[in-house]
Parts: structure tokens; C-alpha cells; sequence
């Protein structure tokens, strides 16, 4: 996996494991300090959504968990 630079102030974009393997529907989280950002990959550009940590956590705990 190559590695790329970012300034130290860009959180670190992912996609969600559950995204499409046709890249048609792709979520891309990152984690900051406060919570997690979350936005479109195909609009990077677009402004994203702000979750706080405590919303973020409520959110995965109302999830279920298919392992």
C-alpha cells in the first residue's frame, strides 16, 4: 500500500467496508479528535457531515453487528 503525505491538519480520509465494489455508492469516514467526519467520495470537495464522539458511539451501539 503506498504511503501519502498529507498536511498534519487533513484528517485521514477511509471508505467504508461496506461500500459498493462498483464505486457507485462510497462513504468515506475519518476520526478527529471531536468525533468523526463523514462525507460522499465522489464530492470530496462538498462539505461533509461533523459527529460528535458520544453520537458516533450511540450510533454503532444501535447497530447490528453482522460478524
Amino acid at each position: 500500500m503506498p504511503v501519502v503525505s498529507r498536511p498534519a491538519s487533513e484528517p485521514a480520509w477511509f471508505k467504508s467496508s461496506y461500500s459498493g465494489g462498483n464505486a457507485t455508492e462510497c462513504l468515506e469516514a475519518a476520526f478527529i479528535p471531536s468525533g468523526v467526519l463523514v462525507r460522499d467520495s465522489k464530492r470530496p470537495a462538498e462539505p461533509h457531515l461533523t459527529v460528535s464522539a458520544r453520537a458516533w458511539a450511540d450510533f454503532l451501539a444501535a447497530t447490528p453487528c453482522s460478524h
